[in-house]
């Protein structure tokens, strides 16, 4: 058995917290140690989550425990590490271990800042293929910067102690060996230490998502990776014309409204139809009248316009034009 020091009271320490299950109960294991926990929360462009997604979340679990909360928005840093991640991608575009150190060596730097001694995470040895087994982990600590002071709680007593346990700031004896993808001991957990609400697992993260992964890619191509490119593509059918220029139609009212919203606050071309009901559509990129009339008759074509003579379309910051219901076949759709 490994020997310990008095327990220390007042340390800090820097804890990843999505909002999920896992990181939940990462804190309170930390908290039950008389740790003063500071926890970040990551934003990412790529995130899932909804209004009441990840963040909200976090700060639900922040106030219920009482803890200081500092949310990150990752921004265009980040899109370029997606864009060229040391370590390569999974199974689509998600590269989970350059994002694990990009995140790790911001907790670092704020750990030095605030004076705290570890950074700990709600990982699981083996719940994630590529992020989360023994190699992975060796090169995300040394990458990040903080050998020896990454603690994961939930499974420390499968890894070799870190430099909290040996200086006996945290009880070893008082961690966990859980490992692989099943959530049940989690669960259980969780109904022990009170825990009664989780509202999502943590991960959501659309560069796991195929499709999206393709979109991107074919996004990167083409230089669009700025944060409002990137934002949209989460929304509408998706069409390239052989010009370069991208087409975005809106596939609901829903979509519609958030076109718009991103098209006026963006200054992108935006073409909405006049006297019955239709699809929004933005176009950017383009490179002369004809893309325009393209984006014009792809809003008709997704319309419920059923005749043949030409259909009125209004182009923001342009005088209406007249597209017909014909589409020229010059676009690929992404």
């Amino acid at each position: 058995m490994m020997s310990v020091k008095k327990f220390q009271t007042m340390t800090k320490a820097i804890g990843l917290l999505s909002g999920g299950l896992d990181s939940t109960l990462a804190v309170r294991l930390m908290l039950d140690q008389g740790i003063t926990v500071i926890c970040l929360n990551f934003i990412t462009p790529f995130c899932t989550c909804t209004k009441k997604g990840c963040q909200n979340q976090a700060k639900e679990m922040a106030e219920r425990f009482n803890i200081e909360l500092k949310i990150i928005h990752l921004k265009e840093d980040y899109i370029e590490l997606v864009k060229n991640p040391k370590y390569g991608y999974g199974k689509n575009l998600n590269p989970c271990i350059d994002c694990r150190i990009f995140m790790f060596s911001k907790a670092r730097q704020y750990m030095v800042e605030v004076g705290a001694e570890f950074v700990f995470t709600g990982e699981v040895l083996g719940e994630r293929p590529m992020s989360q087994n023994l190699r992975a982990l060796k090169i995300i600590e040394k990458e990040s910067g903080l050998n020896g002071r990454i603690l994961r709680p939930l499974c420390a007593r499968l890894l070799p102690p870190t430099i909290p346990e040996i200086e006996g700031i945290v009880n070893r004896e008082k961690l966990l060996a859980i490992q692989g993808r099943s959530r049940r001991p989690q669960i259980a957990l969780a109904r022990e230490r009170g825990i009664d609400e989780y509202p999502c697992p943590a991960g959501g993260c659309l560069l796991t998502d195929p499709n999206f992964g393709r979109r991107l890619k074919e996004a990167f191509e083409y230089d669009e990776d700025s944060l409002i490119a990137i934002n949209l593509l989460k929304y509408g059918r998706h069409f390239r014309l052989k010009t370069g220029a991208k087409i975005i139609v809106g596939r609901n009212e829903a979509e519609n409204k958030i076109l718009k919203t991103i098209a006026t606050q963006n200054n992108i071309l935006f073409l909405e139809l006049q006297d019955f009901p239709g699809p929004t559509a933005l176009i950017f990129n383009h490179k002369n009248g004809s893309d325009i009339e393209q984006a014009a008759s792809l809003c008709l074509a997704y319309s419920d316009y059923k005749g043949t003579a030409p259909a009125t379309v209004k182009i923001s910051n342009r005088d209406e034009i007249l597209a017909t219901p014909a589409l020229k076949q010059n676009f690929a759709t992404i």
